[in-house]
């Protein structure tokens, strides 16, 4: 199943709200007329999307909203709306932040701090938290009538950032130390084995009122290896590795023979096996998990997703559908908002056998540590050529359509996020670093049969 993370909310309403307050915490660039050297324009993009997880978070929780609307038009109490996945992106946006000096460490510290202790007391179900809660209340709020329980890739997003503040803190001041015990006890009551169901495979879902019936299995390729990880690395609730080679590698059977533009695939992606799925599926699970000279036997994870980012640029290039715009410096399709034959706001999986002339720019971001020069190219494009109708207070909107003269004008954290850590990782492998030298890490990593040369197991 591919993750679709807002693809069951109703993102076509609008409701009538105040213009959103703004605190200039983290001050946001300025126009000038200059143009940009490349690392000067990442610190730009890095920082001014960092933002949304810090001026724009949910302000009683600190978590990251679902979604920012810079015009305060939202449904109804949907501001609140805190999500799980997005929020573990934005653990990693805040290491980021305070590592750049976006903000003190002391401050993000201290919302570090707030963060845990608003998850220790919100719902959970089995270690599990839900896909959305209130920001509020901490009470889960339903992505589905039935997906009201625990979502395990949700929470594996989450916990890759837990492990990562961890990191990042636990041989800092008492305090410090103290705010990563938190993230450590958090992350160890998550029990991965149930989620089982007493099979060989992990399943997305579990809701005290609807048991398993979502029945969503865990089976590669799609963004999910990251659960598999998250669950073979706990000291507490560890899977057996046959769960991953059997339910998630299917016994072999997630090996692909295909190519596209000579680019081998090598994984079949999950309903998208002529050109690869979006290009999130290269994102999610690598914002941590370093793909540098990572295998198993069933994939150099390097090449996987290098490929994928390569064969979703070539056929920009390509362009068959002839969308304005397409080239090579205007690329890269991924699930985002989109916008409907009638003109109205959705949200779609992009990708190029589900094109819909929507380019969306966390797709080339985010994807910067496997193709930076074209990468860069999108990047310089928007900002220089289009950036009064792409560009705001937390970086650039969520989508963009040069066929339709469109922009959503909004912004969402699972493509916010993204953007923040890899770029980071570009230019310094900070968080890869931070999450591939965690001890369990390692030894999940090991037990699944993966090697990494460039950490040394």
């Amino acid at each position: 199943m591919i993750r679709l993370s807002i693809l069951f909310s109703v993102i076509t309403l609008f409701g009538c709200g105040k213009q959103e307050s703004k605190s200039k915490e983290v001050a946001v660039e300025k126009t000038s007329g200059k143009q940009l050297t490349d690392d000067k324009l990442l610190d730009v993009v890095e920082k001014q999307t960092f933002a949304y997880f810090w001026n724009y978070a949910e302000p009683n929780s600190g978590l990251a909203r679902e979604r920012f609307h810079p015009d305060g038009n939202y449904p109804e109490n949907d501001a609140h709306i805190v999500t799980t996945g997005g929020s573990g992106f934005g653990l990693m946006a805040l290491v980021s932040g305070m590592s750049r000096g976006y903000v003190t460490k002391e401050k993000g510290v201290e919302r570090l701090n707030k963060i845990a202790d608003f998850l220790a007391k919100a719902d959970r179900f089995h270690g599990a938290w839900p896909h959305w809660m209130d920001g509020n209340t901490g009470k889960v709020k339903p992505f589905g009538m039935k997906d009201n329980g625990g979502d395990l890739v949700e929470t594996s997003f989450l916990v890759a950032g837990m492990i990562t503040v961890r990191e990042y803190l636990k041989t800092g001041s008492e305090k410090e130390k103290a705010v990563a015990k938190k993230y450590d006890e958090l992350w160890k009551g998550v029990e991965w084995s149930w989620f089982t169901n007493n099979k060989n495979v992990l399943y997305w879902h579990w809701s005290p009122t609807y048991d398993w019936q979502m029945n969503f299995p865990l089976q590669g390729y799609n963004e999910c290896l990251i659960t598999y990880v998250m669950a073979a690395s706990s000291p507490t609730h560890t899977i057996d590795a046959k769960v991953y080679h059997e339910g998630w590698a299917r016994s072999g059977g997630i090996v692909s023979s295909k190519t596209k533009y000579n680019f081998p695939l090598i994984l079949k992606h999950n309903g998208a096996e002529e050109f690869g799925g979006p290009l999130f599926w290269t994102h999610y699970s690598y914002l941590g998990l370093d793909p540098n000279q990572l295998s198993d036997k069933y994939a150099n994870y390097w090449d996987l997703n290098s490929n994928q980012v390569k064969i979703d640029y070539q056929y920009c290039i390509e362009n068959p559908k002839k969308f304005k715009g397409y080239g090579a410096d205007y690329w890269g399709l991924t699930a985002s908002y989109s916008r409907n034959p009638d003109g109205s706001v959705g949200y779609d999986a992009h990708m190029p056998s589900n094109d819909k002339g929507v380019i969306s720019p966390t797709a080339a971001i985010s994807s910067i540590v496997y193709t930076p020069k074209e990468s860069m190219a999108v990047i310089r494009n928007l900002y220089e050529n289009h950036k009064k109708e792409t560009w705001g207070e937390a970086g650039f909107y969520d989508a963009v359509s040069l066929q339709n003269n469109w922009t959503a004008k909004r912004y969402l954290a699972i493509d916010q996020g993204p953007e923040v850590v890899m770029i980071e990782n570009y230019r310094s492998g900070l968080l890869w670093k931070l999450f591939m030298n965690a001890p369990e890490v390692k030894q999940g990593l090991v037990k699944l049969g993966f090697k990494s040369e460039k950490y040394g197991y």
